[in-house]
């Protein structure tokens, strides 16, 4: 059964180097230990050996968090571009093994939507990856609709990836317990999941997908909490009554976008109860196969796919089918 992965993540020399001077607070104390960096920057052989051992036929690589978009557009603009050119070269050394989603500098919205199209263009990139928030503002910000625009034109799905919250978030609701259980708490335990969740809300109801209606998106983590907490997120702005009606002025209901534009991922998530529920909520053409690598294990991954409680035909549209549709892999 062919495995493709979607949020494989990686780190190039250039963007190491401005991760280096500009690194954000809260990875501080939360520096990547030498062996899970060598392993983010090798683009060759010792990967493929990994995917190799683990059962993974394909990855689409892609940036890593903290990426571009804390820094100025001066600085993240050149990164992103020499960022996606060595990539492009691995993906041209082993086609068979690699896809890629480019890298943005999203804080300037005409240069991330050239810069898509080029690597979509001249690479064969199949879409982006951005990471939440860029210099603090939502993209259902109007200032960043371009970028939507460009990726409906060059149908290139938006891999939206989690970031830690802004700084008065996390000292609201995840200080007071030490540095480390606080990163832990405000990002991988819970906070950027609830975030990542809360940004696809906020693209919903800012009308993005009523203005691009091909528009095609992608959340990780089994669906950032929202397979769980649809039912009551689309009650609530479906509204009771025409005056609740009023207020909510998107064309279909929450849970029609999800079904139309939203794609999710199994990354991070290798146990059958979120899967149920995405498969029971979203349906088995909206969920696609994803390790994390590295800081998720691609053997645990596999080993979750092989043995998830679904038909034969619904795992093969896990693990490789959908990602063909919607990547044209």
């Amino acid at each position: 059964m062919r495995t493709i992965a979607l949020e494989e993540h990686c780190l190039t020399p250039e963007l190491r180097e401005l991760l280096g001077a500009q690194i954000h607070p809260y990875y501080a104390v939360h520096r990547w230990p030498p062996a899970l960096e060598a392993r983010l920057s090798d683009l060759g052989e010792g990967r493929i050996a990994e995917m190799d051992a683990q059962g993974i036929d394909v990855q689409v690589l892609s940036s890593v968090q903290p990426g571009l978009e804390h820094s100025s557009p001066e600085r993240a603009v050149p990164v992103a571009q020499a960022f996606n050119d060595r990539v492009a070269e691995a993906v041209a050394a082993h086609p068979d093994r690699f896809a890629a989603f480019a890298a943005l500098a999203t804080s300037d919205p005409p240069a991330a939507s050239a810069e898509l199209s080029r690597a979509v263009r001249e690479h064969g990139f199949k879409g982006a990856l951005v990471n939440g928030r860029a210099r603090e503002r939502f993209l259902d910000d109007q200032f960043f609709w371009e970028i939507f625009e460009a990726a409906e034109a060059l149908n290139a799905p938006i891999y939206l990836h989690p970031m830690p919250p802004p700084q008065a978030v996390y000292d609201a609701y995840y200080a007071g317990f030490g540095e480390d259980v606080g990163f832990m708490l405000g990002a991988p335990a819970w906070g950027w999941h609830i975030e990542t969740g809360l940004h696809v809300l906020r693209l919903i109801l800012a009308g993005v997908f009523d203005r691009f209606p091909r528009l095609q998106m992608i959340i990780g983590h089994m669906g950032e909490a929202i397979p769980f907490m649809l039912a009551r997120i689309d009650d609530t702005f479906g509204g009771r009554t025409a005056l609740d009606r009023a207020h909510v002025r998107t064309e279909l209901s929450i849970a029609e976008y999800f079904d139309r534009n939203v794609h999710i991922t199994t990354s991070g998530f290798f146990t059958d109860p979120p899967l149920l529920c995405a498969l029971q909520t979203l349906g088995v053409e909206r969920i696609l196969f994803a390790v994390d690598h590295p800081f998720s294990d691609g053997a645990e991954a596999r080993r979750f796919l092989d043995n998830a409680p679904v038909s034969d035909h619904d795992r093969e549209q896990i693990a490789h089918g959908n990602a063909e549709r919607l990547l044209g892999l």
